[in-house]
């Protein structure tokens, strides 16, 4: 079937839109029905190959396993306390790790039991809990009967989850002095708390300078367009080759130069990259502690970090800079848990947005006094953390804050089951997933990425113009670029082939690049969206060498 039934003048309508948002019409496209003749009942052609979305296609059940567990003890903790019918009361504190002990060893046969006491024996080892603090907090937060206290986070699941970040995000060599952890809505719900409070505090301003490391996660480039900050942005572009036709995905000294101009108050990356999926390179990240040493040191970088664990050894940049850094952390993609919305935003104790806060004006202090005045006598000494824990709700429905706590046991417990021996094989399996599906996809078709061992292959964003000039020289580039709209490919893909990629422009990458998810479909199925992608190729080739003729 030649060519897609589109006009030019169509599928540049259609280009305008975000990445997500095209996606949906590429589905329409992919799963449109067809009658054979009038009155015949309608059928699908084939199944649709959407390889769009980074949603896994796996899950952790060994931690859901034990979360679940764990939620039979606290019924029976809680009929301990007050039984009618249906009616219980709240978990007791007091002997509960005895309670808990005994229960264990009456319900070998429960799935998760195991798990659950390896867990909570490892957490009061490691972290010196109290273990009747540590299992009513288990127990008490899994039946939710209570607000989140603190509401930032529970006590000792931040305790946790600091571990966890200390074992995956700075590969077990977290940076010296103390780091606050907020819990969130998922990595989304952490973007657009820091976004807002960084506004609402004064330390970034509409129309301010910021920098974005890209290609770059859609958000990161749509929010700062919206009217509420209208940031001026600056793009540092992952430009190079690493040989004709053949993108690094890496990032040229003179790019990263650009965050040494003070005017640029703030710097977001993705680490591991969406969708490239590279983490960052030591001689980047070196470059970048220069130019905080040196030239713009109270540059605040916003790195999200959630495909770490997809590349061994993977070091964040926040234990590098943990002065200027906000972590941003999910449990989405990992534990294939992105409907849990578990996220977490974490900042050094001792950070520069604490201490420009603490330098401001008479005049801007006392602003911010009155806005955060009824949660403290001393509003000034409260934190940035703290404040965006409050900005989340307003203010004013403060004492309401906080993840659910449900939620944080899971994010405890999925946690926990890392530090396990258990939780470094499910690491190391799903790691091969990702990697031989990758495998799969450039053996169909036919294409050749550069060799980079902090490739994460959770994505994998594929430049077509490159790609043409690799194999047919820069006369076919030319003519690809002279004569089709980039996203045409993926319309061919999703009309001929019912397969669904996104357009790597819309993450500010080159505009003829795809990405293509790595996580979502069975493997088999990544070979098949290969040949697809290398018969589209061989389509223009041929209308390429009609025009020669």
């Amino acid at each position: 079937m030649p060519k897609t039934s589109f006009t030019r003048e169509e599928i540049q309508s259609f280009a305008q839109l975000s990445p997500f948002e095209l996606k949906d019409k590429f589905i329409q496209i992919a799963t449109a029905v067809q009658a054979d003749e009038p009155g015949q009942k309608d059928t699908t052609a084939r199944a649709m190959l959407n390889a769009g979305r980074g949603n896994p296609n796996w899950i952790a059940t060994g931690p859901r396993e034990a979360f679940y567990a764990l939620g039979y003890f606290a019924l029976e903790e809680s009929r301990r306390v007050w039984t009618a019918d249906n009616l219980g009361g709240m978990p007791e504190k007091k002997d509960i790790a005895v309670r808990f002990d005994s229960w264990a060893r009456r319900h070998p046969e429960l799935p998760g039991v195991e798990l659950l006491e390896k867990c909570v024996n490892y957490a009061v080892d490691r972290f010196g809990f109290d273990r009747d603090g540590f299992v009513h907090e288990l127990t008490d937060a899994i039946t939710g009967d209570n607000y989140p206290v603190p509401d930032r986070m529970l006590v000792h699941i931040e305790q946790v989850v600091h571990g966890y970040i200390a074992d995956e995000m700075f590969d077990k060599n977290p940076p010296a002095g103390g780091y606050s952890l907020f819990a969130t809505e998922g990595g989304t719900a952490a973007m657009c708390y820091i976004f807002d409070s960084l506004m609402k505090n004064g330390i970034l301003h509409k129309g301010d300078r910021i920098a974005l490391m890209t290609p770059v996660f859609t958000p990161y480039i749509e929010i700062p367009e919206l009217d509420t900050f209208e940031f001026d942005v600056v793009n540092v572009q992952a430009s190079n080759f690493a040989e004709t036709g053949v993108r690094e995905w890496r990032y040229p000294e003179q790019e990263i130069a650009k965050l040494a101009d003070p005017s640029v108050k703030m710097v977001c990356l993705v680490n591991p990259s969406n969708p490239p999926s590279l983490a960052l390179s030591d001689r980047v990240a070196n470059q970048i502690k220069d130019i905080v040493a040196t030239s713009n040191p109270n540059l605040l970088i916003v790195t999200d970090d959630v495909y770490g664990t997809f590349v061994p050894g993977f070091r964040s940049i926040a234990a590098e800079l943990p002065r200027n850094t906000l972590l941003v952390y999910s449990y989405s993609k990992h534990y294939g848990c992105t409907g849990w919305r578990l996220g977490v935003i974490g900042l050094h104790d001792d950070n520069v947005i604490d201490e420009m806060i603490a330098n401001f004006p008479a005049e801007q202090k006392d602003r911010l006094a009155k806005r955060y005045g009824t949660l403290s006598l001393h509003p000034e000494e409260i934190r940035f953390i703290d404040r965006l824990v409050a900005d989340s709700r307003s203010v004013a429905l403060n004492h309401t804050a906080g993840l659910s706590l449900p939620q944080q046991v899971m994010m405890g417990l999925f946690s926990l089951f890392d530090m396990q021996e258990e939780g470094q094989a499910y690491k190391e399996k799903i790691r091969q997933i990702v990697h031989r599906r990758l495998d799969l996809l450039l053996e169909g078709a036919q294409m050749k990425i550069s060799d980079d061992d902090k490739r994460a292959g959770y994505y994998i964003e594929l430049d077509l113009l490159a790609e043409a000039e690799r194999v047919h020289g820069k006369d076919f580039a030319d003519f690809l670029e002279k004569n089709y709209e980039p996203v045409d490919a993926l319309f061919r893909l999703a009309e001929q082939t019912s397969v669904v990629l996104l357009n790597g422009g819309g993450f500010d990458g080159p505009q003829w690049s795809v990405r293509v998810s790595l996580a979502n479909l069975d493997d088999l199925d990544y070979l098949k969206i290969g040949h697809h992608l290398r018969a589209i190729f061989e389509q223009y080739a041929e209308e390429w060498h009609q025009t020669k003729a």
